[in-house]
């Protein structure tokens, strides 16, 4: 009987090789012995008062200890949420708020120190827990009770398909990110669309430099491997350095990742020989033709550019694998979903004719948590979801993504949206005005523009601002270049369309804007 929960999934008896963690010796883990940490710590979650739809707040990084309280989280009938172990403490704040998290898993010595998912936690009532694994198990460390205080020993409870087993925040152009709650069916169809597409089998080996906190590492990267009965080499982080020794060490034959890896790998001394690679996927921001044709030269293994979104549990397109025909500049072909290139008002335009990409499947979230209007707006009568993105479609099914409708910044596949930023600088004291963009970029794809105008009398620079900013968001929200304009260009009725900002900033720089 096919698996239904994650519980399902990943409860297995079998002695074969589930994780690899690269380590001094490395830390091998097999199907039997994960099921097992994952049931003990399950127990753990109940005992410290985690009940069903209790949202679990995880920030680790790639780690056997995210691995584990992941997977336990989803069969005690929990939310897991993971979190960007690099945010800052108002990120924690929002993320943790909008959940009203239960409890936050923080890395061993976090709570001694003061980091900031600890501070974060605190100030919302989360249970706070340390989180790590000692040589012979995976340990919760309960160091303040929250909202939980009396409400230790909860129901161990069994997973059920319609259950949300995990919710990621999705930027969006209205400036506060939108909770995305997938359940394990979501999840499962999935892991059994990548497992189809790719074919996936237990001889199978990737190596995961994706962070697992991110839907690409966590359902490509990680879940849709394991469900296969394969195995996964778990490094903490990518690291172009040691990428090539643990591949071949541990036998990896693929890996997935966002252009931005690929190209370091491409600049990085490449192994000789080169190791047997079955496939190379890229997802999560778009992969130039150019980037295609030198990695396939150099790796001789071919490359599958595939085209995912959170709200879709990850995948929905990807170019097949030989012999079918995979074509650079194209995200592929529908796997396991339906997509169709429809208007504005949700009718199916003629093939090859341009408009708005939009799927629908198993896969793809219900709606957003607490966001009728964005619900509203994201899908179609029919059930479609509006995916944002402009495209069109061959004659064979393949699609092409022309451009984005709405205004994320796409860098190496970490979405951004430009009003958080706005929103941020407008708080500095010397700005008037702040609209950010996205300036093309060679590693990233798109990386950060901002055009700034000051308040009359005051004055700053981007060095200060970006030092600014670099107290408020994540490292990966800064941006690159940081313009300097007297007025803000505007449409005649008075709006500000990032897209004209840009092209104007472009035109014509300030000489305040040179760092």
């Amino acid at each position: 009987m096919a698996p239904t929960t994650l519980e399902s999934a990943f409860d297995k008896v079998s002695l074969s090789t589930a994780i690899v963690v690269p380590s001094t010796p490395a830390l091998t883990v097999s199907y039997q012995r994960l099921a097992a940490d994952v049931k003990a710590f399950q127990l753990r979650l109940a005992k410290a008062g985690v009940s069903a739809q209790s949202a679990v707040s995880i920030a680790l990084p790639n780690t056997y200890e995210f691995i584990v309280s992941f997977i336990a989280a989803s069969w005690q009938r929990a939310i897991a949420a993971p979190l960007n172990p690099a945010y800052k403490q108002s990120e924690f704040e929002f993320y943790i708020d909008d959940l009203s998290s239960a409890i936050a898993l923080v890395p061993q010595g976090a709570y001694a120190q003061g980091t900031a998912a600890v501070r974060a936690a605190r100030k919302y009532r989360a249970a706070i827990a340390e989180c790590y694994y000692n040589g012979k198990e995976v340990v919760l460390e309960v160091k303040e009770t929250g909202k939980l205080g009396g409400k230790g020993n909860a129901p161990v409870e069994a997973a059920q398909p319609d259950d949300v087993a995990l919710v990621l925040h999705t930027s969006g152009t209205t400036g506060r990110p939108k909770a995305v709650p997938l359940t394990h069916r979501n999840l499962l169809r999935t892991m059994k669309n990548i497992q189809t597409t790719y074919q996936l089998t237990a001889k199978d080996r990737t190596m995961l430099v994706m962070p697992l906190f991110h839907v690409h590492g966590l359902l490509a990267g990680f879940l849709a491997p394991l469900a296969s009965g394969g195995s996964v080499v778990v490094p903490t982080k990518f690291s172009a350095s040691e990428f090539w020794k643990d591949f071949i060490e541990h036998k990896a034959n693929w890996y997935t990742a966002v252009p931005t890896i690929h190209q370091i790998l491409l600049k990085s001394p490449l192994p000789k020989p080169i190791p047997q690679i079955r496939f190379i996927r890229s997802c999560s921001s778009p992969l130039s033709p150019k980037v295609f044709h030198e990695l396939e030269k150099a790796l001789n293994a071919p490359v599958l550019e595939a085209y995912a979104m959170t709200e879709a549990a990850h995948q929905m397109t990807s170019n097949p694998l030989p012999p079918g025909k995979r074509m650079p500049g194209s995200v592929g072909i529908g796997q396991g979903v339906e997509v169709k290139i429809l208007d504005q008002e949700g009718k199916e335009v003629p093939q090859g004719k341009e408009a708005e990409i939009c799927i629908r499947g198993e896969n793809v979230t219900k709606g957003y948590l607490n966001n009728p209007s964005a619900n509203a707006s994201s899908f179609t009568k029919e059930g479609f979801f509006r995916t944002g993105d402009q495209g069109k479609m061959d004659a064979d099914g393949y699609v092409i993504i022309t451009g984005r409708i709405k205004e994320l910044i796409n860098k190496g596949g970490e979405k951004i949206s430009p009003i958080e930023l706005d929103n941020v600088l407008a708080q500095h004291p010397a700005v008037a005005e702040a609209v950010s963009f996205a300036l093309e970029d060679e590693i990233y794809g798109q990386d950060v523009g901002v055009a700034i105008v000051l308040k009359d009398g005051l004055a700053s620079n981007a060095a200060e601002l970006k030092s600014w900013m670099a107290e408020r968001v994540a490292k990966f929200k800064l941006p690159k270049k940081i313009f300097f304009t007297d007025i803000m260009p505007k449409t005649a009725t008075g709006k500000v369309q990032r897209r004209l900002v840009a092209e104007a900033m472009l035109k014509k720089e300030s000489p305040k804007a040179k760092l």
